[in-house]
Formats: structure tokens, C-alpha cells, sequence
């Protein structure tokens, strides 16, 4: 158990790689609304995937410290992609950008492609749940 969450998986179910099927806890929920790969300025610094993943990942941290928390307390990430192809072809990167900004935490995910997104140059969006146990 991580900082008190449990990672929830069926017995009978394989492990799952770089996610969870399920994480539980007790605490205080903080919610971070759809994050893109802009600073917090508003700025796009690049409009390659991984750059903006990076920057996005950035942003989040930065909101749960506000909050209080740390990425060990996020139990749940929503992506919004705008090209599942780059997605499944980057995955190496991505796993690399993630480990580096975020550490090994592996939350409940769920990936949806969209047509588009707002902002015209956001290449990808993230939702983000947080848990701070009790």
C-alpha cells in the first residue's frame, strides 16, 4: 500500500503494466481539472507529444503540491489524446517522461481519442484524482 492506498487487482487477473485496475483509500479528494502542455502562462513551448506530456505532468505536480499532495496520491489520470497512433507509438517516451516527473506511481487510467481538443495546439489533455489519506 502506498502513503495508505491499496492497489486493487482480481486475484485470478494478471498484473497490470504501468496502471492500476483499481486503487482505494480513505482521505481528502483533490480534483485537477483537464491540464494541457502550456505553461502556466498560457505558452506552448513545443508541439511535440512528449514535450507537451512532459509540461502537462509539470502542471499537475504543481496544482497537488498546492494542495498538498505529491504524485504517490494520485489514484486516478483520465488522458485525452488527439492521436492514439502517436500515443502507441511513443510509449517507450512517454513511460520514460512519466517515471521522470511523476516517479513510479501506477493510478487507475483510462486513454480516450478525441477529435480535438480546446486550445488548437494541445496534443493532449490529462484529468487527475488525488487521494491525501487521512
Amino acid at each position: 500500500m502506498r502513503n495508505q492506498l491499496e492497489t486493487i487487482n482480481p486475484a485470478s487477473w494478471p498484473k497490470p503494466k504501468g496502471f492500476a485496475n483499481a486503487v482505494a483509500g480513505r482521505g481528502r479528494l483533490v480534483f485537477v481539472a483537464g491540464q494541457i502542455g502550456w505553461t502556466p502562462e498560457g505558452q506552448f513551448e513545443t508541439d511535440d507529444f512528449v514535450g507537451q506530456l512532459r509540461q502537462t505532468l509539470l502542471n499537475i505536480v504543481e496544482i497537488l503540491a498546492a494542495a498538498g499532495a505529491t504524485p504517490e496520491h494520485i489514484v486516478r489520470i483520465t488522458w485525452y489524446v488527439t492521436d492514439k497512433r502517436e500515443y502507441l507509438a511513443r510509449l517507450a517516451e512517454i513511460g520514460a517522461c512519466w517515471r521522470e516527473v511523476l516517479g513510479r506511481v501506477f493510478p487507475a487510467v483510462a486513454l480516450v481519442e478525441v477529435s480535438a481538443l480546446v486550445e488548437d495546439r494541445a496534443k493532449l489533455e490529462i484529468e487527475t484524482t488525488a487521494l491525501i489519506p487521512d
